[in-house]
């Protein structure tokens, strides 16, 4: 029986050891491959290589761009919340019944005392039934002011239907001769009428000589003269503004004041400044004066050191009160008398003419 020579091999083994042959019978066949082969192997480095970066897919928009997006809508959606409130709130505040002056009652008036509420009325009754919020307060405010009483007013608004009105009054000063009626004015030439009553509270001069037809500035400015002439007078303590019935300041040097007197009337000329040293001189001397002259219907104190008595009659008589006028003071005028008047010092008497 012959014996078997040949070893028999799995048959996965054969594939395997076939292909190896193919492959190193192709490299040899081909020296292109072969080197490649080489170059493979010795460039193949020792470290470990990084992992190739997988590319991440993005969106359409940047990631800043979406966020801005994404915050101006959030801008857009308070905006227009807000607005929705706002315009909600409007029209309830402009057409609800709630905010609507019903009538006069609504209205409060603090700080008039001679401005009476229906001259107040006057101005703003165009304003009952009418909406809070459409109350034209600086319009109406103007208005109050232009009443002859008012020197400012205030209005307020006070929720949900009521307007509140304080007014500051002006304080007169003096009466005022205009037009054949007596009213009142104040420092800064403005002209009231009498308050409303049998009886004014007030006891001051009558200033005479001013128009309502002038301007105020020219009224204002004869005012302060007015001013000075009674804080002069009242400066002492005497209060000689009391003894005052009439003022004159139209001519700013020549200040006349008219002194009450249980005798009679006298107007003193006081010039434009030293009033309360001047008039110290017609009260020391008035009684004297009214010894030495029948009538004493005026006297002129204008010129230091000379007193003119009745200057304002046909016939003036001078009086000497003191020794001689003061250097640089002005001439008294001529006294218009048939025969020149006689200088007469007050310790003497004089023939009563």
């Amino acid at each position: 029986m012959a014996r078997k020579t040949a070893s028999t091999l799995p048959e996965e083994e054969f594939e395997a050891a076939a292909e190896s042959r193919t492959s190193a019978c192709s490299f040899e066949d081909s020296p292109l491959d072969a080197r490649m082969l080489d170059l493979d192997e010795e460039g193949e480095s020792p470290f470990l290589r990084g992992q190739k970066r997988v590319p991440v897919r993005r969106g359409a928009l940047p990631r800043k761009a979406a966020d801005r997006i994404k915050l101006l809508l959030l801008v857009l959606l308070v905006g227009g919340a807000a607005a929705l409130i706002g315009v909600t709130l409007y029209r309830y505040g402009t057409q609800s019944w709630r905010f609507r002056i019903d009538s006069s009652d609504n209205i409060e008036v603090l700080g008039n005392r001679n401005v009476t509420r229906a001259q107040v009325l006057e101005v703003m009754g165009g304003d009952i039934d009418r909406n809070i919020f459409f109350v034209p307060l600086s319009e109406r405010k103007n208005q109050l002011e232009e009443v002859a009483w008012v020197e400012s007013a205030t209005l307020m608004r006070v929720y949900p239907n009521r307007l509140k009105i304080e007014l500051q009054e002006r304080r007169p000063v003096a009466y005022v001769t205009v037009n054949s009626h007596i009213a009142l004015i104040d420092g800064s030439g403005v002209i009231m009428d009498l308050p409303p009553g049998a009886q004014s509270p007030y006891s001051f001069p009558v200033i005479v000589g001013m128009s309502d037809a002038e301007p105020l500035s020219m009224r204002a400015a004869r005012m302060k003269i007015y001013a000075e002439l009674i804080k002069q007078l009242d400066s002492t303590g005497a209060h000689y503004s009391r003894d005052l019935s009439e003022v004159d300041p139209s001519d700013p040097d020549d200040v006349k004041a008219t002194v009450s007197d249980p005798k009679g009337a006298v107007l003193v000329h006081l010039g434009s400044s030293n009033f309360l040293e001047r008039f110290h001189v017609y009260v020391a001397h008035v009684q004297e004066w009214r010894s030495q002259f029948a009538r004493l219907d005026s006297v002129d104190l204008r010129y230091e050191g000379q007193v003119i008595v009745n200057p304002d009659s046909p016939a003036g008589h001078s009086a000497e009160v003191g020794s001689t006028p003061e250097d640089g003071a002005a001439n008294p005028p001529a006294a218009t008398s048939a025969s020149a008047p006689k200088k007469i010092a007050p310790s003497k008497k004089a023939k009563k003419h």
